[in-house]
């Protein structure tokens, strides 16, 4: 049984300033979900999810990745990054229940959600954007983080200078759209400071 409950969502479709300061538009949201229940929810997904450690090629080197992955989506939505081709698993009844939030909070459909388990500090995950052909377009990414508190960056493709740092807690909710995936990059960096267990689900429409 699902220990996560609908009168435990908190939407809220107040207008929140965009957290970039151009060429993008990034929300938080971060009282998304309600304080009551959402500890139990981190360990629900913690527990019924199947991760997998996926590995990469640099310099012809195979490395494991920084952090447990695992990739949930409609029908035969496959996903390909880093080199790494994701066949899709069946949503749960709770990722659904969450799915069916992030839809209602950003008024898109969602088919595909990568999720991100970082275990502690040494987990991580480096500059990118989720720039990959099965998105296309100007994405809109809803990014829901269950657990301990972690530091998520920008940096501007082209504008050395320009950055931007978010504290990401339990229960918020980042949104990504507009210009953002071509404009910028972002990345989880690991940390030296004690760090906690951290879930992370993206939302996301794959085309095709």
């Amino acid at each position: 049984m699902s220990l996560f409950a609908d009168n435990q969502l908190n939407i809220f479709k107040a207008t929140h300033q965009n957290l970039l300061p151009f060429d993008g538009e990034v929300f938080l949201y971060p009282n998304f979900y309600q304080e009551e229940g959402v500890y139990d929810l981190f360990e629900e997904l913690k527990h019924t999810i199947l991760w997998k450690q996926d590995k990469m090629k640099i310099y012809g080197k195979s490395v494991s990745f920084p952090r447990l992955t695992s990739w949930y989506a409609d029908g035969d939505k496959t996903y390909t990054y880093s080199g790494v081709v994701n066949t899709p698993i069946p949503f749960t009844p709770l990722l659904l229940k969450i799915k069916k939030a992030a839809e209602q909070q950003c008024d898109k459909p969602f088919n595909a959600a990568l999720l991100n388990f970082y275990r502690d500090g040494d987990d991580s995950m480096g500059w990118h954007s989720d720039n990959e052909k099965e998105l296309s377009g100007n994405p809109v990414i809803a990014s829901a983080s269950f657990g301990a508190t972690r530091t998520f960056q920008f940096k501007h493709k082209t504008q050395k200078n320009a950055k931007v740092s978010v504290a990401l807690s339990n229960g918020s909710l980042l949104v990504m759209q507009g210009e953002t995936q071509h404009n910028w990059l972002h990345q989880v960096p690991k940390t030296s400071k004690e760090a906690g267990q951290r879930i992370n689900i993206t939302f996301r429409d794959i085309k095709y």
